[in-house]
């Protein structure tokens, strides 16, 4: 059939066909990234993520004060977001953790959320090099009645995890959670795997890191370290592994 043969109603409507399938296309691509999942403190909430919270969240009173007093400060996006501290402590409580390992502890949220679920016997032993921060944590801790259970170590954190294993503690942890600098991610790993019982658990944070991980860059240390780790887990055999999509990435290796 020639062109000249086509009526003019018929092309007309085989053009606002293509332009109604077009733009139904790049609506969806646009639904479809309002749909991802991120931290829940961002910015810009999407509305699924906020269903979420809003028929899961389950937060202590003193938690949602070390969240609100965090967001006004200018570093606020190094904190842990609320629903994957929620996720963590209820793994920990399945397992009947007593004895808890956090590297990486900025305003404390996530290491008082921990705490509260140890027993009244339980120690978390908890490594950050910041006073400043955790300064700003004690309070609550306190507030909340857990300090007792909070045994801050204030240097590099593979000198704490050295301390530990000098101290005769090889496999008496139950878990570990790693949220430190990305360059030493794989000594934390190694270490704390040491460190932890058989049938433990080690959630390792950002392993996504924003999506750099899809191709880092040579002269990015951070990413390529995370990029490295998450391969090298991947065929580890000293561990079972799951790999989340929750906030920036989060892994969970099981000791075996």
């Amino acid at each position: 059939m020639s062109f000249r043969s086509i009526s003019r109603e018929a092309l007309v409507g085989s053009i606002t066909l293509g332009l109604v399938f077009v733009v139904g296309y790049i609506l969806g691509k646009k639904k479809s990234s309002r749909m991802n999942i991120g931290k829940s403190y961002s910015t810009k909430v999407n509305p699924l993520l906020q269903y979420v919270l809003n028929n899961s969240m389950r937060e202590h009173p003193v938690l949602k004060k070390v969240g609100m007093m965090t967001m006004d400060y200018c570093h606020n996006n190094m904190m842990v977001s609320s629903e994957q501290s929620q996720f963590m402590v209820n793994l920990a409580k399945l397992i009947k953790a007593k004895k808890a390992i956090e590297i990486g502890v900025y305003t404390g949220y996530n290491t008082l959320n921990m705490a509260l679920a140890l027993p009244d016997d339980g120690v978390l032993v908890a490594c950050d090099i910041s006073e400043t921060y955790t300064n700003m944590a004690k309070p609550f801790w306190k507030e909340a009645g857990v300090e007792n259970k909070i045994d801050l170590r204030l240097q590099p954190a593979l000198k704490t995890l050295d301390d530990l294993l000098a101290d005769g503690q090889a496999e008496t942890f139950d878990f570990v959670f790693i949220d430190a600098d990305k360059v030493n991610v794989d000594a934390y790993y190694e270490k704390s795997l040491l460190l932890l019982k058989k049938g433990g658990i080690i959630a390792i944070d950002n392993v996504l890191w924003s999506g750099k991980v899809l191709d880092p860059a040579p002269d990015d240390e951070d990413t390529m370290a995370l990029d490295k780790l998450n391969k090298k887990l991947h065929k580890d055999i000293r561990i079972n592994l799951s790999m989340l999509t929750v906030a920036d990435g989060l892994t969970l290796a099981f000791k075996l």
